[in-house]
């Protein structure tokens, strides 16, 4: 079994990775206490990919969440899925990258980062042949795009053998709160050629039209536009943890998917979808 070290970065990367989680559990049967409710034995046939077998047959997520504000953990703490995670593995700080990435890679992002890499250490050392780590994130705003950017630093200085997989949100014009995202978008961009082995491109502006011209939402939140980052990842990620034969392992689909190094930025796509509105009309 080649296991997979999970890590979400900042407020987006939490809250994606949250409803990734969510995806997670339903196709492998579990409730969000971990608890096995399945009706198929392919739902546990790779499910220790994911996520570690506890005591009473339940499963915990091999995932570390990260944040420079407690607010984040809060939230995570206080959701559906509070009975879910390892509670060691959330690391916070009362600080804030202040949607700046210098901040967040240099100066508060050091803060956590010992705790964080520690959490990591501990799963992989509970894992028996790990494979690589998969980070979720956004490069628009301080924590998503600085602190996840010195994370990758860390592991690949730590783990040179290790393939690094990225969920990676880029902002957009529409989707925007903060008049130097492109900035930090740019400085996330160069850590990403250079250390990352294949980057799953979410882009803001995409989801965003999906949301309002193919699924007819007037007013699209950040939930609506999550879901469909969880549902493109738990696709990406869908012959990880069932029997398939194209694209079975992270290493398999960077050799198929990425020719040589810097052409490892990947598009999801996504289909069929349709309105709900529509449906509703037939």
């Amino acid at each position: 079994m080649r296991e997979i070290i999970h890590c979400q970065v900042g407020q987006c990367g939490n809250q994606i990775g949250s409803n990734f989680w969510e995806s997670l559990c339903g196709e492998h049967g579990l409730d969000f206490d971990g608890q096995y409710h399945g009706d198929s034995d392919l739902q546990l046939d790779k499910i220790n990919v994911y996520f570690n077998e506890a005591a009473g047959s339940s499963y915990v997520p091999r995932a570390v969440l990260a944040d420079l504000d407690t607010g984040t953990m809060d939230a995570v703490a206080s959701g559906p899925l509070s009975q879910l995670f390892d509670p060691g593995n959330m690391v916070s700080s009362n600080s804030s990258a202040m949607k700046n990435f210098q901040v967040g890679f240099y100066e508060y992002g050091m803060n956590v980062m010992d705790s964080v890499l520690d959490s990591i250490r501990k799963e992989a050392e509970g894992c028996e042949k790990l494979e690589g780590f998969q980070i979720a994130h956004s490069i628009g705003g301080g924590t998503g795009s600085g602190t996840g950017s010195l994370l990758i630093t860390k592991l690949r200085e730590e783990y040179t053998s290790k393939l690094i997989e990225t969920f990676t949100v880029f902002s957009s014009k529409k989707v925007s709160d903060c008049k130097v995202e492109p900035y930090n978008n740019v400085l996330a961009i160069d850590i990403l050629i250079e250390f990352v082995d294949a980057v799953m491109v979410l882009d803001n502006e995409a989801l965003l039209n999906i949301a309002t011209n193919t699924l007819k939402l007037t007013d699209p939140t950040f939930r609506d536009l999550n879901n469909l980052i969880a549902r493109s990842m738990s696709s990406a990620t869908l012959s990880y943890r069932f029997p398939c034969e194209l694209n079975a392992s992270m290493r398999q689909l960077v050799n198929n998917l990425v020719p040589y190094k810097g052409m490892h930025f990947l598009m999801n796509s996504l289909s069929s979808l349709t309105s709900s509105k529509i449906k509703d009309n037939k």
